[in-house]
């Protein structure tokens, strides 16, 4: 028997939609992808290691989803434009980009070495300009499509020892809007999404830390961790037509971090 969903629901259905989700083989970005493919879409995995990408893809495939794998270097001007042309040659049109290949390094300021200021760069604000680009270059022609850039709660507030992480973030919220204001005309939406504190495996040192989850539950009105499922909801509803009049907006979804001093 096939259930017809209320006209309000339908509106955040991903049913006949492929989505490219860079640094998906594990923590959020496998969240995402899982959540968007119980959604109805088509998954495009990424990440750099092949075999580990394979097993994740596996994995999707078994709980019934449609996976897709592309191994490619997102930090990578030519290894994005390659990796998304056979995409969309391959395998089809990208109508939902989430922008949330990311990495951590923690530091003294004063001793942060060159080295991890020039990955940071590299991986958070160079992976989201090339990628952004090379799938926008396809989805103008198209008049539609959706891009999500992933966030975080230090887009607006700081910590100390990731300041130049902090940096990166800063620059993905205002590229965020700075892409909806260039592409809004046509057609596209493009957004941000920012976690708060979640357990993922590169915060699992600071989760282990008995002081700073005391201190961090203390200063979380939701009193806990994020799960990376607390996510699944907000990226749904921005990947979806549910928010199509939503531009340059970053949803925040970290138990009300940002709304408190």
């Amino acid at each position: 028997m096939t259930t017809t969903l209320p006209s309000g629901l339908q509106q955040f259905s991903l049913s006949g939609k492929l989505a490219l989700i860079t640094g998906s083989s594990g923590g959020i970005g496998l969240a995402l992808a899982r959540g968007l493919a119980a959604a109805g879409a088509a998954i495009v995995l990424n990440g750099r290691d092949a075999i580990k990408l394979a097993g994740v893809a596996a994995t999707l495939r078994e709980e019934g989803y449609t996976i897709h794998e592309a191994c490619f270097d997102a930090t990578s001007s030519a290894s994005v434009d390659t990796a998304v042309a056979r995409i969309e040659n391959e395998i089809g049109a990208i109508d939902i980009l989430f922008n949330n290949a990311g990495i951590q390094r923690r530091g003294p300021l004063e001793n942060f070495t060159d080295s991890d200021w020039h990955d940071l760069i590299s991986t958070n604000l160079n992976s989201v300009f090339f990628t952004a680009r090379a799938v926008a270059q396809r989805m103008i022609p198209r008049g539609r499509g959706k891009i999500i850039n992933v966030c975080s709660v230090q887009s607006e507030l700081g910590r100390p020892n990731i300041a130049p992480y902090t940096a990166t973030k800063g620059a993905v919220k205002m590229f965020t809007k700075g892409m909806a204001i260039d592409w809004g005309k046509y057609g596209l939406q493009v957004n941000g999404l920012g976690p708060g504190y979640f357990k993922t495996d590169m915060n699992m040192a600071l989760v282990a830390d008995e002081k700073f989850t005391e201190w961090l539950v203390g200063r979380t009105p939701s009193r806990r961790w994020g799960d990376v499922e607390d996510l699944v909801g907000a990226a749904i509803f921005l990947s979806s037509d549910a928010s199509r009049f939503v531009n340059g907006h970053i949803l925040y979804v970290d138990g009300g971090v940002t709304a408190t001093l």
